[in-house]
């Protein structure tokens, strides 16, 4: 296999920042998925992925970066395997994500964090049902971990991978002819289901995405 996807979020071919259709009318915002986002229109250098709170409205400001309409445009397809390496936030309410997209559908989460669940990786195939709620406290899976993911998108089974050791396969896979835009972002919690930040905490949030590659 050949790396055909090398982030940088820095790029403005390979990435659109604070828009996708992901949203409703593109953003900024998405209370019916119960995120207080406010889409921001930055770029993430070294992969710093933030939410600052805004001084109104009870919203944060968040990065999300997607190539949905970047002039490169690049999808992951059946087949590819998308290797990351990430550190996770500390704080209540963060709610970082790597996830695919297009046409209002063809999701796979690679994986979703939500620090009152400190051990917990949400790893899930929405494209045919496969989902997993993988507890990885005895690997060191917790708020500030640095660790590997991988995943294979098959056609048959995707399958997760935290450092090198396969963590799930659904056997559900996405079809052969699969093909989805990449997002990264850090959503915040509104409460409903996780914890929002709390009144008086931290103005600002963050987690990494150190790199990100696909490979075909």
């Amino acid at each position: 296999m050949a790396v055909v996807f090398d982030a940088d979020f820095t790029s403005t071919r390979q990435w659109i920042a604070g828009r996708s259709s992901a949203y409703p009318r593109m953003g900024p915002t998405n209370r019916s998925d119960h995120k207080l986002d406010y889409l921001s229109p930055e770029y993430c250098p070294g992969g710093v992925f933030s939410a600052v709170r805004r001084r109104t409205g009870g919203l944060w400001t968040c990065n999300l970066l997607t190539t949905e309409g970047s002039p490169e445009g690049f999808q992951v397809r059946a087949g590819d395997v998308l290797s990351a390496r990430v550190t996770l936030p500390f704080e209540l309410g963060a709610w970082p994500a790597i996830w695919t997209w297009r046409d209002g559908g063809n999701e796979v989460d690679v994986f979703e964090y939500h620090p009152d669940n400190p051990d917990l990786l949400e790893i899930s195939n929405h494209v045919r049902g496969g989902f997993r709620y993988w507890h990885g406290g005895a690997v060191g899976i917790g708020p500030g971990a640095s660790f590997g993911l991988r995943v294979v998108f098959g056609a048959h089974s995707v399958d997760w991978y935290v450092e090198d050791e396969l963590v799930y396969a659904d056997l559900r896979g996405v079809g052969s002819s699969w093909h989805a835009y990449l997002i990264v972002n850090l959503s915040v919690a509104d409460g409903t289901y996780h914890e929002r930040p709390p009144f008086g905490g931290p103005d600002r949030m963050s987690w990494v995405c150190e790199s990100l590659t696909v490979e075909r």
